[in-house]
């Protein structure tokens, strides 16, 4: 990729995306939030109801626009469940560019998990590096995953960070137990198994199209039941399909260690694995967080790999069904 995009890229996008989020305020049950501080800052759920469809909109703006999100109808342990489901033609741009939630934001008062385009003009992670990819652009748009409104020195640590002005800073917070926070953690299932195979030193850019599914968690009634619940949902009930190019071998041999059954945690609920090191997503094994099931399908060979398989009795401990 390129090392230095220009103008129209992933936060131009997802820029336009927020301003139209500005006139469905009241149809996606989400607000404004009105401050001294410069910037826009949506609130997706903190103090608002939020809705699915906000839960679908935080995930697209997430992707820059490059992932189509739905609810489509599914079964968990013989139980009509509702799905959700993703599909992208621009699979790196969408999940590792942008919806992978690599910055850690931290100020003295404020702590969230960051994703979105943003990251992409932060370049405080290797992963940039290693892609080739950063960008400069008018705005940037973040997406974070907390209890919490982001304040006036949030804001302005994302601008310096970023090199605009916190005028040009768009932050969308919702926590994990709200309903537009708890679909968009689930509506990270492709890009778990693209950050999976970044992990493993596979050539990403072999990847050509994703679709991906996995079932909606309950709504939790605290943050720390609620990132066990999304979680879960993709460690053991993800179902990811890549299209990709090149050899068959290089996955044949790398396909057994993609799915999350492959990490040494793996087999219980996340939240006991969470505990174990110390609430901190960073401490724990990277190569956990991908889907319980993958399927590639090689676009030049005609040939399909499947590895790894679901697991309803965990889902059905952690949703308490």
């Amino acid at each position: 990729m390129n090392e230095e995009q220009d103008a129209s890229s992933l936060n131009d996008l997802a820029w336009d995306l927020v301003h139209q989020l500005l006139s469905q305020l009241d149809e996606l049950r989400i607000e404004l939030v009105e401050a001294s501080s410069p910037g826009i800052v949506l609130d997706f759920g903190v103090e608002t109801a939020g809705s699915l469809a906000a839960g679908l909109a935080l995930a697209e703006v997430c992707t820059a626009g490059f992932t189509e999100f739905s609810i489509v109808p599914g079964l968990l342990a013989g139980c009509g469940w509702p799905m959700l489901s993703a599909q992208t033609d621009h699979v790196v741009e969408a999940c590792l560019l942008s919806q992978y939630a690599g910055w850690k934001l931290k100020t003295n008062n404020y702590f969230a998990m960051a994703s979105g385009p943003m990251r992409a003009s932060a370049g405080c992670e290797p992963l940039f590096e290693k892609l080739e990819y950063r960008e400069a652009g008018y705005g940037v748009v973040g997406v974070l995953e907390s209890n919490g409104i982001p304040d006036t020195e949030v804001v302005k640590h994302v601008a310096r960070t970023c090199g605009v002005t916190p005028e040009h800073v768009a932050l969308l917070v919702a926590p994990t137990a709200s309903m537009a926070g708890n679909l968009q953690v689930v509506a990270r299932c492709i890009e778990t198994a693209m950050h999976k195979l970044f992990e493993l030193n596979f050539d990403v850019m072999r990847v050509e199209s994703a679709c991906g599914w996995a079932p909606i968690s309950p709504v939790a009634a605290d943050d720390l039941t609620a990132i066990g619940r999304t979680n879960d949902a993709i460690l053991y009930g993800g179902r990811v399909t890549l299209w990709v190019n090149g050899d068959d071998e290089s996955i044949r041999k790398l396909g057994p260690k993609v799915p999350s059954g492959a990490s040494s945690m793996s087999g219980q609920p996340f939240l006991n694995m969470f505990e174990a090191a110390g609430r901190d997503f960073y401490k724990m094994d990277p190569h956990l967080f991908s889907p319980a099931e993958i399927v590639f399908h090689n676009v030049e060979t005609g040939r399909v790999h499947h590895f790894g398989s679901i697991n309803e009795e965990i889902l059905k401990r952690s949703f308490e069904f």
